[in-house]
């Protein structure tokens, strides 16, 4: 689930963590779902196995809010990504999380779901799910400054 295709979305945020198989992929999802197809999510990870998976627990928890993340695969980072981001937010990338002159960098520090059993998991997810919505009226009162309809 990638969430809506977007014609023009006011603002593109890339959630970034390592392994892209926890953190950045529950908040693009949380993001995708608050932002309502107002503005897109994107996901990577600064060392993401292609190959991977995302973590079971991971996958346990966000269903539980009726998001199924079993068939994403982690993405690796690239500079395109980056470039194509309004706000990249990081999650233990350290400085492997590439900045482009522009591009808004928030960081936050999270536990990495890796191996934690599901009431951590769902803290974090928690966590994350209400720094998103932070986020995402955020960028809806900006909108709104610039003449936009949110």
């Amino acid at each position: 689930m990638v969430g809506p295709l977007i014609e023009d979305p006011v603002a593109t945020v890339l959630f970034v963590c390592r392994a892209n198989a926890g953190r950045s992929q529950m908040s693009e999802a949380l993001f995708a779902r608050a932002a309502g197809g107002r503005h897109r999510a994107m996901s990577a990870g600064s060392e993401a196995d292609p190959e991977g998976r995302v973590h079971p627990v991971v996958v346990e928890v966000m269903r539980e809010l009726g998001i199924d993340l079993a068939d994403r695969v982690p993405r690796r980072l690239s500079r395109g990504l980056v470039e194509r981001a309004d706000v990249v937010v990081t999650m233990g990338c350290g400085d492997a999380c590439p900045h482009v002159p522009g591009t808004r960098l928030v960081d936050w520090e999270l536990e990495d779901p890796k191996g934690r059993p599901a009431g951590e998991v769902r803290a974090t997810r928690d966590e994350i799910e209400r720094r998103v919505r932070v986020l995402v009226g955020e960028l809806d009162r900006l909108d709104r400054g610039r003449g936009g309809e949110g």
